[in-house]
């Protein structure tokens, strides 16, 4: 009797404080509509405006625009969720957390950013270290709707064990794009999350640490915790190909952040939507650090002499050139050390005087009494310049260069590559050539970057004739952005707004935009912070692209060595850092996995280390309910054992998604067999997925992404394809969140080590 009046008083006690939960957030959605309305209408009145009184007040008129619709952009992206724990504390206090933070019409607040540092002790607060904290609620909602609540009550000698609601996140099935963690976040993952923002950090852990997440909220951490520093430069997160970013995509406006530049490295120069590199010998030559001096010397072999004495033809006098002299011009301009479209400019200006000397001489010789004739002959410097001869001979002799059509030439033509890159053998000059205007790879944008690095901007006069113009509209924009400080402060964006910022909005023929905008189009454009994901991945010239755009080293650098493809994979962060950082950077390390099962996990590692390769052993939350599975049969079955496998998953997860993953060549037939069995239900890695429930990729593609089953094709082949690393294997094997299951017409003594354990 006793039992049952207690749990009678259990439940009406649980239902009372759901119901109270429930409109408390009412209330919060309450005002997040009011939000929403008022930040609507001041837009409205704005735009309503029109094109009225001087440049200045329609650029500030824009800016506020472009504020407003930002602020409902960000409260459109929060929207759902909005409101995911609650923390009671040893002082009765109470405070909920959300996405954002919320205060009433007195300032009063009413939810706090998951940021703020009220807010850490939801995330890190243990029974051996409560934090003053009594009772951690975490609320689970769907849409606006609270669907109940779990509570943490920290008592001293209780042990820490998993949530519910960690349990129901880490096994709900995929949905093919990436959700936040932000209601879920554990203890070591938040520290990282929250460690301070200097030099470089490197995040290193395995398959399923949630390393992608932790790197995610670190980004919208930054924004929110140094914004005075990061709006001016903005946040840079870069990943490995472009269907992760997809992946990806929306989990920052999630978190109340829609500023950051988000690109995969194959993208990050403007303009150059890059292709992959079919050969992975062709990338690994291209990565190498001596590529360097292969575009350096490239843009050498671009200044040249002429090879005996030649005439040009000015305004009907012939005037002669000597190879010494075109060598001592080339000379003087590469001692000014400018890149070499501006260093053209002292090479042409060395060759007019020399021109202007030897014409001048002939057009007015001196005269009879010995004196200099000091009639004005200026003009004859621009009857040079403009001379059709002088113009083709100094072109020919030092032409302008565009990074791309360096680039290109310097691939396609075999004279020209060779005498670039002595240190290459004829071997690997014949994998580097290619025809002529062949799409640009992933691998080539490194080598555009050095090489627009090396050329410099083709009309630098036009930049030289604006600098006083743009620090002039910069000087009137700090002026209206002290006009402005109260109505931002006011409207919660202050510091958002930069005096940059307006002062592009001045520019007639500049569009206004954000920083994020603005940086996106510029390759120039340096960071305040750059986040790279899937770093154990890039090249020694993808590593310099990249410390480029961030010449004060505030990295944080995200990935694990064991996942490297390829057999010139680092093994040592260290090593790979050392020629950017040198000695200055620091590590910390995610240890659980969330992801994959512990039953799949030992069996990848177990094929990794019987290769050699480093592997971090994160600690697995759930052991799993299938054991991984190893499926031999013959060549004439094998489609009709893929096709059971595929729909025993799909009924195993309902809702759930299968990756199947394959080399390039085997998915082109695999694409026709499962496209003709499950028609419209089959995504292969590259735009959105648009909830089809079947992906065919590649282990390249599978970087960084998840599925509930994995099914992989021929595993040997992967290792081959690889040049018999098993680095893409070992990332294929750790996508499942649930299942995995090999297939192979292979003898057992021909699969990778490892796989015949399983």
């Amino acid at each position: 009797m006793t039992d049952q009046q207690g749990s009678t008083n259990s439940t009406s006690w649980y239902d009372e404080a759901l119901q109270a939960e429930r409109d408390y957030v009412a209330t919060l959605y309450g005002r997040l509509d009011g939000l929403r309305d008022e930040k609507q209408q001041q837009l409205t009145r704005i735009q309503a405006q029109g094109l009225q009184g001087s440049y200045q007040n329609q650029s500030e008129r824009d800016s506020f625009a472009n504020l407003y619709q930002d602020r409902i952009n960000q409260l459109n992206a929060v929207d759902d969720r909005l409101v995911f724990g609650r923390l009671a504390t040893e002082d009765n206090a109470s405070r909920h957390i959300g996405r954002i933070g919320l205060s009433d019409d007195q300032r009063t607040r009413l939810l706090v950013d998951w940021r703020a540092p009220e807010a850490a002790p939801f995330y890190q607060a243990t029974a051996a270290n409560p934090r003053g904290v009594e009772r951690r609620r975490h609320i689970m909602m769907t849409g606006r709707t609270v669907e109940s609540f779990e509570d943490d009550v920290l008592n001293p000698g209780d042990h820490d064990q998993a949530s519910q609601a960690l349990l129901s996140a880490v096994s709900a099935p995929r949905t093919g794009v990436m959700g936040d963690i932000v209601a879920t976040i554990q203890q070591e993952q938040d520290e990282i999350i929250r460690d301070e923002m200097r030099g470089v950090l490197v995040v290193q852990g395995g398959p399923g640490t949630g390393k992608t997440a932790v790197a995610l909220h670190r980004a919208a951490y930054l924004l929110y915790t140094h914004r005075d520093r990061l709006a001016k430069n903005g946040v840079l997160l870069v990943g490995p190909s472009e269907a992760f970013m997809n992946y990806i995509d929306q989990v920052l406006p999630s978190l109340g952040e829609t500023g950051v530049v988000m690109s995969s490295v194959g993208n990050l120069y403007p303009g150059i939507e890059s292709i992959g590199e079919a050969q992975p010998e062709v990338a690994e030559i291209k990565g190498r650090a001596m590529m360097q001096d292969v575009v350096a010397n490239a843009v050498s072999l671009r200044q040249r002499s002429i090879p005996e004495t030649t005439w040009v033809h000015v305004d009907g006098i012939d005037l002669r050139v000597r190879p010494s002299q075109i060598r001592r011009a080339i000379r003087h301009a590469r001692e000014s050390e400018r890149p070499h479209n501006q260093a053209r400019e002292v090479f042409v200006d060395h060759m007019v005087r020399m021109l202007y000397d030897q014409m001048r001489d002939i057009v007015s010789p001196k005269r009879q009494d010995g004196l200099v004739n000091k009639a004005d002959r200026s003009y004859l410097r621009q009857e040079i310049r403009q001379s059709t001869d002088v113009r083709r001979l100094l072109n020919m002799c030092w032409m302008p260069l565009s990074p791309t059509g360096l680039i290109n030439e310097l691939l396609s033509k075999p004279k020209y590559l060779v005498d670039a890159a002595p240190m290459l053998s004829a071997d690997e000059i014949r994998l580097l050539l290619r025809a002529p205007g062949h799409a640009f790879t992933e691998s080539d944008v490194p080598l555009i970057d050095e090489a627009a690095v090396a050329v410099g901007d083709l009309v630098p006069q036009a930049a030289e004739a604006t600098q006083s113009w743009k620090q002039r509209n910069l000087d009137t924009a700090e002026a209206a952005l002290e006009n402005m400080h109260y109505t931002l402060e006011d409207i919660g964006v202050d510091g958002v707004v930069t005096a940059e910022m307006l002062a592009a909005a001045q520019e007639p023929e500049t569009t206004w935009g954000s920083v994020a905008d603005r940086a996106r189009a510029d390759r120039t454009w340096t960071y305040g912070h750059v986040i790279v994901d899937e770093a154990q991945e890039l090249t020694h010239m993808q590593w310099r692209m990249l410390f480029r755009r961030s010449p004060l080293r505030s990295f944080t650098i995200v990935g694990d060595l064991a996942q490297a493809s390829g057999t010139h994979a680092n093994t040592d962060w260290g090593a790979v850092l050392e020629p950017f950082a040198g000695a200055n950077w620091r590590l910390s390390e995610l240890t659980v996995n969330y992801r994959t099962p512990e039953r799949i996990t030992d069996a990848a590692a177990n094929v990794a280390t019987r290769a050699g390769r480093p592997v971090t052993t994160p600690k697995a939350l759930r052991q799993g309910d299938f054991p991984p599975q190893l499926i031999r049969t013959d060549a004439a079955a094998q489609d009709d054992s893929l096709l059971q496998v595929v729909e025993t998953q799909l009924e195993r997860i309902p809702g759930g998604l299968v990756g199947v993953i394959a080399t390039e060549k085997d998915s082109q037939q695999l694409s026709q067999l499962l496209n003709s069995h499950y028609p419209g239900r089959v995504w292969s890695g590259t735009g959105r997925r648009r909830n089809r429930d079947i992906a065919l990729v590649t282990a390249q593609q599978a970087k960084g992404l998840e599925y509930d089953a994995v099914v992989i094709v021929e595993p040997q082949n992967i290792v081959a394809a690889a040049g018999g690393a098993v680095g893409d294997l070992y990332v294929a094997m750790t996508r499942a969140t649930q299942t995995l299951t090999m297939i192979t017409t292979t003898t057992a003594d021909q699969l990778p080590a490892g796989l015949d354990d399983i």
